[in-house]
């Protein structure tokens, strides 16, 4: 890391357009943060807040996450490709859009969070669990998802391409009848329209 920001209260700040490289951010409270195209690279956050902050259009690329709070948090657009989340709480997430392509979120505590419309190729989520949680119009292709519970999940919409519903909990999860399909295709039955 090229400078660490420790300890720092960046309670309401807001970000426009400001860059970060190569920064660690250690113990910093962002709570209530607003940032707009705001860009961090390579970036490692720890013990960090980002409670009911609001992310419109800024991109957080292959940064890591450890043990921070996402409470209320909201993302618009952004852009987290290859990011990885260790031991981090997402109660009340919202991601609206944007890029989360290759991101790392195994065994995250997904349930209630709400992913709308979000890229979400090659994601890792094995043993996530998204209880309740909301994945609808994503693009979930080629992610894995082994050993992850989708109960009582909404999933409408969503590219499960690649989703074996023998390693996955989908109990009493919301699915459109093109899902249906694929999932069915996927037990190796076929099906006649």
């Amino acid at each position: 890391m090229e400078s660490t920001v420790r300890g720092e209260d960046w309670y309401g700040r807001e970000l426009d357009g400001d860059e970060f490289e190569d920064v660690e951010f250690i113990d910093v409270d962002l709570t209530e943060l607003v940032s707009r195209a705001a860009v961090f690279t390579r970036c490692t956050f720890r013990n960090v807040k980002f409670n009911v902050s609001e992310h419109t259009d800024s991109a957080f690329v292959n940064c890591t996450f450890f043990r921070c709070n996402f409470f209320d948090a909201t993302f618009r657009r952004c852009k987290l490709t290859g990011s990885t989340f260790d031991g981090c709480e997402f109660g009340l997430l919202t991601v609206d859009g944007g890029n989360w392509s290759f991101v790392g979120l195994p065994r995250a505590e997904l349930a209630g969070a709400d992913f709308t419309g979000v890229r979400l190729r090659e994601a890792d989520l094995a043993r996530a669990r998204c209880t309740g949680a909301t994945f609808t119009g994503c693009d979930l292709s080629a992610s894995t998802f082994e050993g992850a519970d989708f109960t009582k999940a909404d999933l409408r919409g969503s590219d499960l391409t690649g989703l074996d519903p023998q390693t996955v909990t989908l109990t009493n999860a919301t699915i459109d009848e093109r899902q249906a399909v694929t999932i069915v295709e996927s037990l190796g039955l076929i099906v006649i329209g």
